[in-house]
């Protein structure tokens, strides 16, 4: 069991920079596949960016060049380093993580990420 707690959403204008963070509990954080998915009114959730328990990441492609994620398996800890904000960012975003030899996943609660001047 995994419990995911994200955090750093927020107000941001166009242009600026927000780094989300999510902090995992309940289990061994390095054997799990992390990623950053998104939700804007109206729209499906879609994938933003993953990273893999070896480091390989992986983006989508309107946000590559503009957003890094990373992990610390030490803070058991990914991050979501956002910058180049554009309003079509506006979303609540979420954590996830994947164990994948049984594909066994978790989400986190969300953080409102709102782009606009």
């Amino acid at each position: 069991q995994v419990q995911l707690v994200e955090s750093g959403g927020g107000l941001v204008q166009p242009g600026g920079s927000l780094r989300l963070s999510c902090a995992a509990s309940g289990s061994i954080f390095s054997i799990y596949d992390m990623g950053w998915y998104r939700q804007a009114p109206g729209k499906l959730r879609e994938l933003v960016a993953t990273i893999s328990t070896g480091g390989s990441t992986n983006y989508a492609d309107s946000v590559k060049g503009r957003f890094t994620i990373s992990r610390d398996n030490a803070k058991h800890t990914v991050y979501l380093q956002m910058n180049s904000l554009k309003p079509e960012d506006t979303a609540v975003y979420y954590c996830h993580a994947k164990y994948t030899p049984t594909m066994r996943d978790y989400w986190g609660q969300g953080t409102q990420v709102t782009v606009s001047s």
